[in-house]
């Protein structure tokens, strides 16, 4: 594998690395996907608000995706990458290191690692994370519908969620502890859509692993919930990038790959897709990016090719 100069070599196999593989093989062009099998929504036992695929398992769409992009001659190899680097020279453009030591030369790169999401330190938080622990009232709010539904906020921004989720129940408890002080427009604003708030930090969800019962908070008491929506904080998965310094957000807003309107990162070579640009983007919004940075790319190599021709 060391010795072959891949046309494109994707880092992720989500979403939007599959989209964008199944691109890259339906163009005819040498790609390799890098699968370090972790993907975000492996949580998540059904997807919704994804067209014709409603109620899936995550597993079962990324197994259809793999299979269909290995339909068109792409290539995957599991793995995790260390290290991306300038390339040698000729058409080895960008070097990636894997975690076993070994080295892959490609023309194009495309991240789509996606984020990894970190939860509040409360005890039964993450172990219902993606059952009875949610993030996404449209993913999931048609689920609890009607439910007693409970909503821990983690900073101010948690106050669009404590209203949303308000839309899927009426008997909905929102803990307040994250927003900081509230003003009295807003607690009226709550009051007369007949939320419960609750000022006392939570310390504890209470509950098994197939759902959860209540909610403890710091003076003792327990409030009856079926389902918690919280916010989590989403961390790019793309350490390996380091070294190459490229543009991105503030780490005060997430870190994201800042990229232009056809992918491509401040790296002539290096594109990126998915929740690596907008963390908060759902599979369906992740594999439309996907699919079009994929066509970015062989658009690129394309342009490329040509000008290759005309100097041999």
């Amino acid at each position: 594998m060391t010795q072959r100069i891949w046309d494109a070599l994707i880092i992720g196999a989500g979403a939007a690395g599959l989209s964008a593989a199944q691109a890259l093989g339906r163009s005819l062009r040498a790609t390799l996907v890098i699968d370090a099998g972790e993907p975000r929504n492996r949580f998540a036992a059904h997807m919704h608000n994804v067209l014709g695929h409603d109620g899936r398992s995550p597993a079962e769409i990324l197994s259809r995706g793999r299979a269909e992009a290995e339909g068109y001659g792409v290539e995957f190899h599991t793995g995790s990458v260390t290290d991306v680097r300038e390339g040698d020279g000729g058409l080895a453009r960008v070097i990636v290191e894997l975690a076993d030591g070994e080295t892959i030369a490609t023309r194009a790169l495309i991240v789509a690692t996606g984020v990894r999401d970190e939860l509040p330190e409360i005890p039964g938080l993450a172990e219902n994370w993606g059952a009875s622990v949610l993030h996404c009232p449209y993913c999931h709010g048609w689920e609890v519908r009607g439910r007693r539904l409970g909503v821990i906020t983690t900073s101010p921004a948690g106050m669009h969620q404590a209203r949303l989720v308000r839309q899927w129940s009426e008997d909905v408890t929102v803990f307040t502890a994250g927003l900081g002080e509230l003003d009295e427009n807003t607690i009226r604003g709550f009051e007369a859509r007949g939320v419960r708030l609750v000022a006392e930090p939570v310390v504890e969800v209470v509950g098994g692993a197939e759902a959860i019962r209540s909610v403890r908070t710091a003076d003792g008491a327990e409030h009856p919930i079926d389902a918690v929506f919280t916010a989590s904080t989403p961390v790019t998965r793309d350490a390996f990038l380091d070294g190459l310094e490229l543009t991105r957000a503030p780490r005060e807003q997430g870190g994201a790959l800042i990229v232009d309107a056809m992918q491509r990162t401040s790296h002539p070579r290096i594109w990126a897709a998915g929740n690596v640009v907008v963390p908060f983007a759902t599979v369906p919004l992740v594999a439309g990016a996907g699919a079009f940075t994929g066509s970015a790319v062989n658009a690129a190599l394309v342009e490329e090719d040509f000008e290759l021709a005309v100097g041999s």
